[in-house]
C-alpha cells in the first residue's frame, strides 16, 4: 500500500543517500532535496513545491504532477513525456530545464518563468497560452506544436517554423520575432 504525505516539508534530503519513499505527496515543500538519478516513477505530487532542489536525470514513468510549483530547481534531461498525463499540470520559475523532453506533453497554460531551455523538445506538444516569460529558448524544439495564444513577448532565443507550428494568436516582441523568418535566409535592414 502505498504511503500519503500530507503537508509535510522536506529540507535538504540527498535521496541518493536516503531512501525515497513513493506514494502520494499532497501540499508538500521540498526544499534543497537532491532528487538527481533518483526513480520517481508512480509517485503523485499534487499541489506540491520543489524549491532549489536538483531533479536532473530523475525517472519520471507514470509520476503524476498536479499543480505542482518548481522554483530555482535544476532539472536537466527529464522525460516529462513519460508522466501520467492525467491532471499533469505544472509551474515553473527559475529552473534549468535543458535537455529536457515535453514531446506530445499537454503543458496548457504552463508558466515558465525566467527559465532556461536550451534543446528542450516540444515537438507535438500543447503549449496553448503557455507563458515564456524572459525565457532562453535557445535550441528548442518546435515542431507540430500548438502554439496559439502562447506568450513569446519576453523570451529569447527561439526559433521555430510559421508553417510547421500552430501560433493563431500567440504573442511575440520585436526583435526576436524576426527570427521566425530564419528559413527564409531573407535579410532584414533598418
Amino acid at each position: 500500500m502505498e504511503e500519503l504525505y500530507e503537508e509535510e516539508k522536506f529540507n535538504n534530503i540527498d535521496f541518493n543517500q536516503t531512501n525515497f519513499n513513493m506514494g502520494e505527496y499532497e501540499h508538500c515543500t521540498f526544499t534543497s532535496c537532491d532528487f538527481s538519478n533518483v526513480k520517481l516513477s508512480g509517485a503523485t505530487f499534487l499541489s506540491c513545491e520543489f524549491l532549489n532542489c536538483n531533479l536532473s536525470g530523475a525517472l519520471l514513468q507514470k509520476t503524476s504532477f498536479q499543480e505542482t510549483f518548481f522554483d530555482g530547481c535544476k532539472m536537466l534531461g527529464l522525460g516529462f513525456d513519460t508522466c501520467e498525463a492525467f491532471g499533469f499540470s505544472l509551474k515553473f520559475k527559475r529552473c534549468n530545464l535543458n535537455h529536457s523532453s515535453f514531446y506530445r506533453v499537454n503543458v496548457k497554460k504552463t508558466l515558465f518563468d525566467d527559465c532556461q531551455l536550451h534543446q528542450v523538445d516540444f515537438t507535438k506538444a500543447n503549449l496553448q497560452e503557455a507563458i515564456f516569460k524572459e525565457s532562453d529558448l535557445n535550441g528548442s524544439t518546435f515542431f507540430y506544436s500548438k502554439l496559439e495564444k502562447s506568450n513569446f513577448k519576453t523570451a529569447k532565443n527561439y526559433s521555430l517554423d510559421p508553417e510547421e507550428n500552430m501560433l493563431k494568436g500567440a504573442k511575440f516582441s520585436t526583435p526576436e520575432v524576426l527570427r521566425l523568418l530564419e528559413k527564409y535566409k531573407i535579410k532584414i535592414e533598418n
